[in-house]
């Protein structure tokens, strides 16, 4: 049978231009089109943080997608980061740079309790913008951050150097 990363590749598109000229989008939502590839980008992460996270933090949106079946099959709690003006109740922001301004995240502020081990999860990463948003206010809350796993790295450019000295987890790299 094919790796993980091969099966991975052979069905995520490029999408040119989107969401600007030059930009290639990787699309992923032919793989979620796949219960056999969702269940198994799943299973790859239970597999090597079984025993080692207490709670999965998912930044919006689409490491909701990844990030609550691995909770659930971790047995840990999920934490959404998300957008501004999404989250109901006493919460943390953090705000992070673009390419053209900025944007933010919040969290809860009884997401995480001092001392859980949390494991962050994206569909991509590219900047670690994002990523490093997330990790700030993680530890705000006092959480260690075990590793941060992603679906897909894009090694052109600097998310893994940004988010040092954290591990980056990723199973598809361009």
């Amino acid at each position: 049978m094919p790796s993980l990363e091969t099966r991975l590749t052979s069905v995520i598109r490029d999408v040119p231009d989107f969401p600007k000229p030059g930009i290639v989008f990787k699309d992923i939502t032919p793989v979620l089109a796949r219960p056999d590839l969702l269940q198994a980008v799943t299973d790859y992460y239970v597999e090597r943080y079984a025993g080692k996270v207490d709670a999965v933090v998912g930044m919006e949106s689409r490491g909701f997608i990844f990030g609550t079946p691995i909770a659930l099959a971790l047995g840990a709690a999920f934490v959404p980061a998300r957008k501004p003006g999404k989250l109901p109740y006493s919460r943390i922001s953090e705000e992070y740079a673009l390419e053209y301004g900025t944007a933010r995240l919040d969290m809860h502020t009884d997401a995480i309790l001092p001392g859980q081990r949390v494991l962050i999860v994206d569909d991509l990463i590219a900047t670690g913008g994002t990523a490093v948003a997330t990790a700030k206010l993680v530890e705000r809350l006092g959480g260690t951050i075990v590793a941060m796993a992603f679906v897909i790295e894009l090694t052109f450019l600097p998310g893994r150097a940004a988010v040092a000295p954290h591990i980056v987890d990723s199973i598809v790299r361009y």
